[in-house]
């Protein structure tokens, strides 16, 4: 990417941040508890669908521990974690230029900041997971993603599917990251997102698992 582009999506990131961070409290609380109950839904269908057809179930869902000014997912994140047929783990980074690492996550485990800041639990590494929940500033209708710019998640899901392992990815953003009207190649390193749910509803439409 040469510094030209590096600038507009620099510019981008910044602006998405400033469109976030511009929600009226009562926005993003309302957003937050629609995108909580569409993805409780989805997975609740989905694993009913896959146990009445006799296929595996999903078992293993990574998730993320929300910034401030990301949709909060900790209530659904809880909820889950007491179903005793669910694991849920949060990412954690443990080297820099290096996919994460996602550890078992409940109300009760131990969290200490991350590099970032980011609480990150003090817990075993979990399973590999089935549905992998990813923190999404911008995105497109095709399901690209803008992140922050530290490419931990493009690593983290170019290595799981290095590795054979199958996963289907759900972005979580705010519909103010839509990039339709921005001007936003992807870099040729992202990693295509399976759907992105918004406070508005699914942007990139809810697969069937």
């Amino acid at each position: 990417m040469n510094q030209n582009a590096q600038d507009n999506v620099a510019d981008l990131r910044a602006r998405l941040k400033q469109r976030r961070a511009d929600l009226p409290p009562q926005d993003r609380d309302r957003g937050a508890l629609l995108i909580r109950g569409r993805l409780y839904t989805w997975l609740a269908t989905n694993r009913t669908r896959l146990r009445e057809s006799g296929r595996p179930d999903i078992r293993h869902i990574a998730a993320f521990w929300s910034m401030a000014d990301e949709p909060a997912l900790r209530a659904l994140l809880g909820q889950w974690a007491e179903d005793d047929t669910l694991t849920v783990s949060l990412p954690v980074v443990t080297a820099p230029a290096q996919p994460l690492q996602f550890r078992t996550w409940t109300p009760d485990t131990p969290m200490k900041p991350g590099a970032y800041g980011i609480l990150e639990p003090d817990s075993p590494e979990a399973p590999a997971p089935d549905i992998v929940l990813v923190p999404t500033l911008g995105y497109t209708r095709q399901g690209d993603r803008l992140g922050y710019g530290g490419g931990y998640y493009d690593r983290t899901l170019a290595a799981l599917k290095a590795a054979g392992h199958a996963f289907t990815t759900v972005g979580i953003a705010w519909a103010s990251g839509d990039l339709s009207a921005e001007t936003y190649t992807p870099a040729a390193h992202d990693v295509r997102l399976d759907a992105i749910l918004t406070d508005k509803g699914w942007a990139v439409p809810a697969p069937e698992l």
